[in-house]
């Protein structure tokens, strides 16, 4: 290093004619006086009359670095050196930097001067002179100089994603797209720098990077790394830059459309790199619904390709795009092509996520179909995705049962096919759902009794069986194929080929036969008072042994009745199996609520309420306890109609909030500090709300005051968030009657030291509690003539904000709550629904017609119901959406 810069100008010569008489010192001693002598030399020219010109000024201050690399302490030349920075000349200025760098510390008197210096070169727009500022910086890496230059930096930084070359452009990209996932507020500006350097990109008119054309796709890594970066914020607030980007994307789709320019597979890479971030941003954002459709249409055509790899990225990808409400019908259009994926692709990756697909676009009206798909390949499948599989079985049975004995049939059908990879918690909640379900009970007895005379049995189902029979074999003793004895004799069976835990639940099962069917006491007592049982070498079977069989033999009848009851319904809560799949499958992160990631959804979602002693106490069959005014993570209050201090909405809230009327489930708010996620369902006048928040570094204090026609729980949520991080919190909704206003959600946080305090509109709105009603034509107009006062009727003209796609137009009235009834409308073109809102109080039947004209980019939008103010706020939040 130090020869490079001594021999880079014959303007060093001195430097390079003193190396020479240091080196042919014979001694120590005589090469510390020629040193002095040196030092001496430097020293009266730098306090001489005459002053030194830069030259001169670089040349000392050249000879006292070297003299310091020799290993002598150098203790004047500073100040020239700092002068040198304020130089014209590279080298020059090169020399003082160099200085600077190796002998000034942090704690020098000349630190001001040196970070003025440095300002100014920062500012230049001489590039070389701001490089020699950025390397002192990097090089000394002080804390002061963090401090000094920290708005500096990045500002140059951001400045760099405009390059001309397309290597610093590349390079600055990639290390914005890094800092700002740690700090994205301090590199927010750089979001319509990468839109723009993308749209000239895509652009066909534009020559920008052309020379960086590859195989016909130009800047293929810049593009993606550009896409990388814009996931790293929300959409951006600019309306003009929104719409850049969009342009951008549909440029992106459209060039996917076209036929390749070249055979050559590196054409297709490149192409396709760009495409799937393109699509990777759209998912991302989940706010463009003519793009997310665009984009599973898309992907759609990758699920045969030949590439192996394409047909992994495509399933990839539609499993997020199936989380969005937008894209999530259109997505459903695939399923057949994706179980034939599952049965026929020879990489088990790709059936894996094949399967993770089926899972995502499950809903009501599929569940049948894809749980009987997943359970048929389950007898087949490669044994590394068996117990995932098993999971997601699980959850769907659960979540989508209307008809229990069918969730029944599942479970057990799923403990014969796989009951290896059936953990405990799946086999758990089978029996939790039968107890609280009286209606299903008895089916289960017989189901569970059929099951069991198998000859090859598995040790869970003999567990489900052992415990249901015990509990309500009576339902079924009446049959004599299923007499006492004969349940008896079939459990005990079993008994000698299970385990340990297995042979104790089976003779939990049998003191319960002994209340149950007193005519079994004698035989039930006489196994456990066998030698195997009152001998046994485990201490637990030893022990159930003797005490049940003392409890037969001294208990009187009364007593045995009420030791051995019916298990009484367990306490309805999130079960277990969506927390094992979420472990198996990794943990969760920030971006897993942007979602729509049908694993974060309440398990329970459709489980009808059991025992409860009202229906806001049990809110769609999950007990929960309202949170407690004087919980220590709750200051008071959650939700308020003014919270002092606020300053308002938080930016975008109102936009966020109109996209929530037709969806439950998304990015309600996020900032460079937090991010807001909400899950949302409803059943007629109650509904239930998850909030994830995420991405926080200090605690949280929620505040929580109900409106008056919204009866709202929320439960405690804990205080601290650790970086990266989310937390969840449960709000139970009552709608007491109809009311315009949605709640307000004011979230106080500190971070750094600060308070911080966001206020967000909740999107619960009044046709949250809409149950779609079928009709016929002829009782539908019937209806429509009912409601024909002017007081019941709301009707608005308006102009399309958005493409007049069909698709998207039935996704959203499906979306927004109504029953879409085909068939009723003379003009095929119209749409027409019906519907109920239930409140507490009252409900209000509604219908709805809207009428489309594409010539004229027009709609007219008619709602009907039996009150005023339902009407006039159901018209006013559908014709935002169209």
């Amino acid at each position: 290093i130090l020869k490079a810069f001594v021999s880079q100008t014959v303007a060093l010569r001195h430097c390079r004619l003193f190396l020479p008489f240091t080196a042919s010192c014979k001694s120590k001693e005589a090469e510390i006086k020629r040193i002095n002598k040196e030092l001496a030399n430097i020293r009266s020219k730098f306090k001489g009359d005459k002053a030194l010109d830069g030259y001169s000024k670089k040349k000392y201050v050249c000879k006292l670095l070297f003299i310091f690399l020799l290993g002598h302490d150098i203790d004047f030349g500073h100040m020239e050196a700092v002068n040198l920075l304020s130089s014209n000349k590279y080298t020059e200025k090169q020399i003082g930097y160099l200085f600077i760098s190796v002998l000034v510390n942090s704690n020098s008197e000349l630190i001001r001067l040196i970070n003025n210096a440095i300002k100014n070169d920062l500012a230049s727009r001489n590039p070389i002179f701001m490089c020699l500022a950025l390397h002192c910086i990097a090089n000394v890496g002080s804390r002061e100089m963090a401090e000094a230059f920290a708005s500096e930096i990045p500002k140059i930084l951001v400045a760099g994603v405009g390059a001309r070359g397309w290597g610093g452009c590349s390079m600055t990209t990639s290390l914005i797209t890094c800092l700002s996932k740690k700090n994205p507020d301090e590199f927010k500006t750089c979001v319509s720098l990468a839109v723009s350097r993308l749209s000239r990109i895509v652009s066909s008119a534009s020559t920008d990077l052309q020379d960086y054309t590859y195989y016909f796709v130009p800047a293929p890594w810049l593009s993606v790394k550009l896409l990388r970066l814009l996931q790293c914020y929300p959409p951006p607030e600019d309306t003009a830059v929104k719409g850049r980007l969009i342009e951008c994307m549909e440029t992106i789709l459209n060039k996917a459309q076209e036929p390749p320019k070249s055979k050559k597979v590196q054409h297709s890479n490149a192409k396709n790199a760009i495409l799937f971030e393109a699509i990777s941003l759209i998912i991302h954002y989940d706010s463009e619904p003519n793009l997310l459709v665009r984009a599973c249409n898309q992907l759609g055509q990758f699920l045969q390709h030949r590439e192996t790899n394409l047909r992994y990225l495509a399933l990839e990808s539609m499993c997020l795009l199936a989380g969005s409400e937008f894209s999530h019908e259109a997505v459903k259009t695939h399923i057949e092509t994706v179980i034939n994926a599952l049965k026929t692709e020879r990489d088990v990756s790709v059936r894996q996520r094949a399967a993770d697909l089926l899972y995502a676009m499950c809903d009501r009206t599929n569940a049948p179909q894809i749980v009987a798909e997943m359970l048929s390949y389950l007898e087949t499948a490669d044994y590394s995705i068996r117990e995932e599989i098993v999971l997601k079985v699980a959850i769907l049975a659960e979540k989508y049962a209307v008809d229990y004995t069918w969730y029944v049939d599942t479970i057990l059908n799923l403990i014969r096919i796989a009951g290896d990879y059936v953990s405990e918690e799946v086999w758990y909640r089978v029996i939790q759902i039968v107890i609280n379900r009286d209606d299903v009970q008895g089916y289960a007895a017989k189901t569970v009794f059929e099951a069991l005379q198998a000859p090859a049995c598995h040790e869970n189902m003999v567990k489900v069986g052992g415990y249901i029979l015990g509990e309500f074999g009576n339902l079924i003793a009446g049959d004599p194929r299923s007499s006492p004895l004969v349940q008896f004799n079939l459990l005990h069976s079993k008994f000698h080929l299970c385990s340990v835990p297995t042979r104790a639940l089976l003779l939990s099962s049998y003191i319960k036969f002994v209340n149950l069917f007193p005519e079994t006491k004698t035989t039930i007592q006489d196994v456990l008072r066998s030698d195997s049982q009152l001998r046994n070498s485990d201490v637990e079977l030893q022990q159930r042994a003797v005490e049940y069989l003392k409890l037969s033999s001294i208990a009187s009848t009364d007593v045995l009745a009420t030791v051995l009851e019916e298990m009484p319904p367990f306490p309805e809560r999130e079960s277990s199996i969506l927390a094992k799949l979420k472990k198996k499958k990794g943990p969760g992160t920030v971006t897993d609520m942007e979602e729509g990631k049908k694993e974060q959804s309440e398990l329970n979602g459709g489980v009808e309420p059991v025992s409860t002693p009202s229906p806001s106490a049990d809110l769609l069959g999950l007990k929960s306890t309202p949170a407690s005014a004087g919980g220590g993570s709750l200051l008071v209050d959650v939700f308020t109609d003014a919270l002092p201090g606020t300053g308002g909405l938080a930016p975008g809230s109102e936009e966020n909030f109109s996209r929530f009327v037709c969806k439950n489930n998304g990015v309600l708010f996020e900032n460079q500090l937090l991010q807001i996620g909400i899950k949302s369902e409803y059943r007629q006048n109650l509904g239930r709300m998850y909030l994830f928040f995420g991405n926080k570094t200090s605690s949280l204090v929620f505040l929580n005051r109900p409106r008056p026609q919204l009866n709202l729980q929320a439960k405690p949520v804990e205080p601290m968030v650790e970086g990266g991080a989310q937390v969840q919190q449960v709000i139970n909704i009552e709608c007491q009657s109809d009311f315009t206003e949605a709640p307000l959600l004011n979230i106080q946080f500190r971070y750094g030291g600060t308070l911080q305090n966001i206020t967000l509109k909740l999107p619960i709105t009044v046709n949250k509690f809409f149950q779609p009603t079928e009709m016929a034509s002829e009782d539908f107009f019937q209806r429509w003539k009912q409601l024909s006062s002017p007081q019941q009727e709301a009707q608005k003209i308006f102009k399309a904000n958005h493409p007049m796609d069909t698709e998207v137009t039935k996704a959203k009235l499906i979306g927004f709550g109504s029953a879409l009834l085909q068939g009723v409308d003379p003009n095929p073109d119209n749409f027409v629904g019906a519907g109920v809102i239930h409140t507490k109080s009252i409900q209000v039947g509604c219908l709805l017609r809207l009428e489309p004209n594409g010539q004229a980019q027009m709609y007219r939008l008619t709602l009907r119901t039996s009150k005023e103010s339902v009407s006039k706020r159901l018209c006013e939040l559908l014709s935002q959406q169209f």
